[in-house]
């Protein structure tokens, strides 16, 4: 998992092409052939973990015997973990090298996931957790760099688009193949395959890494900036564990108290990353760029909605109409099926028509949403829920055409030298989104009377929040200009 660096004398940054074309700084050479099946495979399995946890809760239950503190931070340490260390491991990427800190993520993640499929007791289980958001934390902005230096031009916007299909696949199928595991009952192991099935599929591609990835870091090795770890850890704990369990608690004093601590924190992080004259952990010159401040807005709006969609559709189907999981995971495949007919084109899509991909994908998720809940509404508690179909895959369609073009928008205008710290800045905000979602729309859904009355006003609300997406977008530039963001001279150095 360790690589030597060879020292190399800096090589200038060539001059910014015009405006209307793609920045596309060169990589060392073609990539090679494995590279995306490699870093795909740490991202499917983050994706996986996130959300098929929710499958083998009730059998975690029974075996552990596990009371629902223990259960809800099964589900609230990997999450927090996740969250609060990304924007440190974009710059740990930047810093050792970000091969190196891949490989020791999916280490981690391999060895939590035993932890996880052989805890014995409740508490054993939250600890293996903790460390699988840790590990997790690790990979995620390494995935991102990687995919934005090792490859340029159209065959950039194509891994981007695989990235995408990647991510949705986990998410959307993750309900299915957990069922599925449970159902199978290998070697009498029930809920626990779920996370010992990431074994073999983790130390394959560890054996892999060195042959198929190439090392890159930031060109001047910059500082660790131990005021900021510290200041942006504090802070995106404070905000993150009270939403998560927040609604659950009925939101005690603790909760407000932690909330308005983050804001503070938040604050006081950002003003030390603006002075911070060397190495800051988060350069501040990253949202002066139209294309990445914008993009990160409405990268918040998407992720705002979609693990919120997710959480009510499941509860919908098992709690209001009774399914089991794997039930409930056949009716997900409708979303998985609009989505992989979107997701694998929409690269060219965004070729095509630019920014306006998101806004068209936006609007379909909003009509998804919209002829979801007129389904809801029709079938009542007796109906069929398959009438949701049509409007799942609606959802989905758009769904492939928005994950993978913004994240291309939010990273390719970015100078090579600062892709880690954005890398860590655009996952932070796909989890502290996710997080806030689920808590607003938790809101609405546990507020109503009744499962499929939630169902119905929550899909509504996340109607309206596609809409500000597509709003949102016209922010973006019409085009792919170069990098407006600019730091000392040189590029991510190939290493040998």
């Amino acid at each position: 998992m360790s690589s030597i660096l060879r020292s190399t004398r800096p090589v200038p940054r060539p001059e910014s092409p015009a405006p209307g074309t793609h920045p596309a700084p060169a990589p060392a050479g073609r990539p090679a052939r494995g590279l995306l099946p490699v870093v795909l495979t740490a991202t499917f399995m983050t994706a996986l973990d996130f959300f098929i946890v929710n499958v083998a809760v009730p059998s975690v239950q029974v075996d552990l015997r596990a009371g629902p503190a223990a259960v809800q931070w099964v589900i609230a340490g990997f999450g927090l973990a996740l969250a609060a260390g990304l924007v440190t491991a974009g710059r740990l990427g930047d810093r050792y090298g970000r091969r190196r800190v891949f490989a020791l993520g999916l280490a981690l993640f391999t060895l939590a996931s035993a932890g996880c499929g052989l805890a014995p007791t409740a508490g054993a289980l939250v600890a293996a957790r903790v460390l699988q958001g840790l590990a997790a934390a690790l990979t995620g902005p390494q995935v991102l760099a990687i995919l934005r230096t090792a490859f340029s031009g159209a065959a950039q916007a194509r891994a981007f688009a695989m990235y995408g299909l990647t991510l949705g696949v986990g998410a959307v199928f993750g309900q299915l193949i957990g069922g599925l595991l449970i159902r199978a009952d290998l070697f009498g192991l029930d809920w626990r395959t779920c996370f010992l099935i990431n074994l073999p599929v983790g130390l394959a591609a560890l054996l892999l890494v060195r042959r198929c990835l190439p090392e890159s870091r930031a060109p001047r090795r910059p500082g660790l900036d131990p005021a900021g770890v510290v200041l942006v850890t504090l802070a995106l704990t404070t905000l993150v564990l009270p939403l998560i369990q927040g609604r659950e608690q009925g939101w005690p004093l603790w909760t407000w108290l932690c909330l308005g601590g983050s804001a503070v924190l938040l604050a006081a992080f950002g003003v030390h990353q603006h002075r911070l004259s060397a190495s800051p952990l988060v350069d501040t010159r990253l949202f002066r760029e139209r294309a990445f401040a914008a993009g990160i807005l409405a990268q918040l709006a998407f992720w705002l909605g979609q693990a919120s969609f997710f959480l009510v559709l499941a509860l919908y189907l098992q709690q209001g109409r009774g399914l089991d999981a794997l039930g409930a995971g056949l009716v997900f495949t409708a979303i998985g099926l609009g989505y992989l007919l979107t997701s694998v084109t929409a690269d060219r899509l965004a070729a095509r028509i630019g920014r306006q991909v998101v806004a068209v994908g936006a609007l379909l998720m909003a009509a998804g949403l919209g002829l979801i809940g007129l389904a809801a509404y029709g079938a009542g508690t007796t109906g069929s829920v398959w009438w949701l179909a049509p409007g799942l895959f609606v959802d989905g369609l758009g769904m492939g055409m928005v994950i993978a073009p913004v994240t291309t928008t939010v990273l390719t205008r970015v100078a090579p030298e600062l892709v880690g710290s954005a890398a860590g800045v655009l996952a932070t905000v796909q989890q502290v989104g996710g997080a806030l979602g689920i808590a607003l729309i938790g809101i609405v859904f546990y507020g109503a009377d009744g499962f499929p009355r939630g169902f119905e006003l929550s899909v509504a609300a996340l109607a309206v929040l596609e809409l500000v997406l597509a709003a949102l977008v016209q922010l973006l530039p019409r085009t792919g200009p170069a990098p407006a963001v600019t730091a000392p001279a040189g590029g991510a150095r190939p290493s040998a």
